[in-house]
């Protein structure tokens, strides 16, 4: 049972970050349509007529519609599920085709590309459980259950890099050399360099060990750090099921690796050996392994797989030590940074920054290395505020937020700027976030809007310019290039919470809605909603009904998957009508607003909103005290009204 409150303030001057809102649903929902209709066919796949070559490929099929269910969560059409639905079966049934999955799952690739793919898998779960949960369980299983030759429960590891629904598929790749491309080597460097003499002449690529044989025998087997996002994947299985064996192998396994970094000062190593050593296939270094530390992306690969296990320990075991895997890896890259202009730093993402930072590439800021090998830490990048924006909004902790004021304090642009680009994470605006957050940036929900739109309308442009484009395999991420959709505005803004991590990870958020009329997820037609702070104590939403006709029903829920508890809720209240002013008065008054109180000791509370008004609630949380899962309000037996 969750208590009613209703909504007195009148709503006469729409406020600008309201509107635009309503407007950004609006545009969305024409781009998501266009999208299907010009890179779709009628079962849901993409338009592609050529063949994969190699083990890569299959999140580039699926990332394209990862946040359309998100969307629909949000707010976006009723029929969009449906529409995110038929394009996973699409892609699925395309895929399996191409010979790249075997029983709807990728046949062995590593996980930083697997849990790209599996981001729209979870949004269908948290959308539509019901339908998805038996392809969830399934998924988790081959993970899960040791007979399906992943997962060494006597060593508590994943047995090789590549895993997943084919156990034949061994090693890094198919041929006697890693496909590796020029352009690669210019950008992230050979991996194994120490294995080959100081000033040696380089052998051809098809002949060179740290390609080929010892490439797969070092690196190609045993655990490795990134495997840690399979734990969002048997998060995904719990919160459908509630299955305490989903639980068990979460701190299992995430345990074991958080052991591994404590043995290891506290930085989280990157591989472990067969025999459950770690390093024992690298002379004893734990930095190496396939997609680790040394190659080709460090921080950006492990910090995201460590974040998004170390929030599934904590939800799974109630322990917030297991956070402490990720802390002193990150706090350790900052004890390394140095103050330099990006343009002179040896960063190997320069697509990424070159956008992100725009005309500050050539201002000196913190830069913090990434990577790590023999001759100690290399590959400085500004720092990447997916992780520590995960610690906070998490922990909500004092050490956490003092981290990253640290990190705004040492960096060289105003944090407030707000650039219109769209990273393939579909994320990078978590400083200026941050700082509306932190109460002096209150230009940010209108000018994020603004620079929301500016990017659909960008990939609406892209969309036009390559709808009729013979897609060569070279050019596969033409999809992502033109998907228009974009939500990391809606989230920041209407839910509280930071876009999903992108390599694996689950939606955090301090606050979602229901649409309790029309008994589905996402804010109803013509509401728009701001969370101005996310402080639990004192977390902060504005509800706002445009429309000046018909009234909206709103259930706020507390948390992603309704796992916090609302104790106490303050609302905004205009009893007296008197602001219309008299019957022949040419103006009205302003009207009073006023402060009232209610108990909701729940994950719930229900909003009604009449045509024209708007309510400020402050919500007292307490954060986590009830388990996560994907049910919803209409789950409960009845509703209470509150005076």
């Amino acid at each position: 049972m969750h208590p009613v409150i209703t909504a007195s303030v009148p709503l006469l001057e729409p406020p600008g970050w309201a509107t635009a809102q309503r407007e950004l649903f609006d545009l969305l929902d024409r781009a998501w349509r266009r999208f299907a209709r010009d890179f779709t066919g009628p079962d849901g796949r993409l338009r592609y007529d050529a063949a994969l070559t190699s083990r890569d490929g299959v999140d580039d099929f699926y990332e394209v519609f990862f946040n359309w269910p998100q969307l629909y969560l949000l707010g976006g059409a009723d029929d969009l599920l449906d529409r995110a639905e038929r394009h996973w079966e699409g892609v699925t049934g395309q895929l399996t085709e191409l010979g790249m999955l075997k029983d709807e799952y990728e046949r062995g690739y590593d996980w930083f590309h697997q849990g790209e793919s599996l981001l729209l898998l979870y949004f269908l779960c948290m959308a539509a459980p019901e339908r998805w949960q038996e392809r969830a369980l399934r998924f988790a299983e081959l993970y899960v259950d040791p007979e399906h030759g992943n997962y060494d429960p006597e060593h508590r590891i994943i047995r090789r890099p590549h895993n997943g629904s084919d156990p034949e598929r061994e090693g890094l790749f198919d041929g006697a050399a890693y496909p590796w491309l020029p352009k690669e080597a210019r950008m992230y460097g050979f991996p194994l360099d120490w294995i080959r003499p100081a000033g040696a002449d380089d052998p051809s690529l098809d002949e060179d060990p740290r390609l080929g044989a010892e490439m797969r025998r070092r690196m190609g087997d045993g655990d490795t750090a990134v495997n840690l996002a399979a734990s969002g994947l048997v998060m995904n299985a719990w919160l459908l099921s509630g299955d305490r064996r989903y639980q068990e192998w979460i701190a299992e396994y995430v345990g074991a690796w958080r052991e591994r970094a404590a043995a290891n000062g506290g930085i989280l190593p990157d591989n472990v050996a067969p025999d459950g050593t770690v390093g024992g296939l690298l002379e004893g270094r734990w930095y190496g392994g396939h997609y680790g530390w040394s190659w080709p992306h460090g921080w950006y690969s492990v910090g995201h797989a460590a974040i998004v296990a170390a929030l599934a320990g904590v939800a799974a075991t109630g322990d917030e030590s297991f956070l402490d895997m990720v802390r002193p890896a990150l706090d350790e890259i900052i004890s390394h940074g140095r103050t330099m202009p990006y343009t002179e730093a040896d960063s190997s993402l320069e697509s990424k920054w070159t956008v992100q930072l725009a005309e500050d590439v050539r201002t000196p800021t913190l830069h913090v290395p990434f990577r790590y090998k023999d001759g100690g830490w290399f590959d400085y990048n500004p720092p990447l505020m997916a992780v520590p924006t995960a610690l906070w909004h998490h922990s909500a902790s004092a050490a956490d937020r003092e981290r990253l004021e640290r990190l705004r304090a040492a960096a060289g642009y105003d944090w407030r700027t707000v650039r219109s680009f769209r990273s393939k994470e579909e994320a990078g605006h978590e400083e200026p976030w941050l700082a509306f957050l932190a109460g002096d940036h209150p230009e940010y929900p209108e000018k994020i809007l603004a620079a929301a739109q500016a990017q659909v309308r960008h990939r609406m442009a892209r969309m036009e310019r390559y709808r009729d484009m013979d897609v060569p395999e070279a050019d596969i991420h033409v999809w992502q290039q033109s998907n228009p959709v974009v939500t990391e505005a809606l989230v920041q803004l209407t839910w509280g919470g930071p876009q999903v991590v992108y390599n694996g990870g689950l939606q955090q958020a301090r606050v979602r809605y229901y649409d309790a009329a029309a008994r589905r997820p996402g804010l109803p037609p013509s509401v728009a909603a701001l969370v101005s702070a996310v402080d639990p104590e004192g977390t902060v939403v504005d509800l706002v009904n445009l429309d000046p006709e018909a009234d909206r029903s709103v259930i706020v829920q507390a948390g992603a998957f309704a796992e916090h508890t609302i104790r106490t809720v303050e609302y905004s209240v205009c009893s007296d009508p008197s602001w219309i002013g008299d019957l022949y008065d040419y103006g009205h008054r302003a009207p009073v607003v006023e402060c009232a109180c209610a108990d909701v000791g729940g994950p719930w509370l229900r909003v009604e909103l009449p045509r024209s008004t708007r309510v400020r609630l402050t919500l007292r949380l307490d954060l986590r005290t009830r388990p996560p899962s994907y049910r919803t309000p209409f789950d409960q037996p009845s509703e209470r009204s509150t005076p």
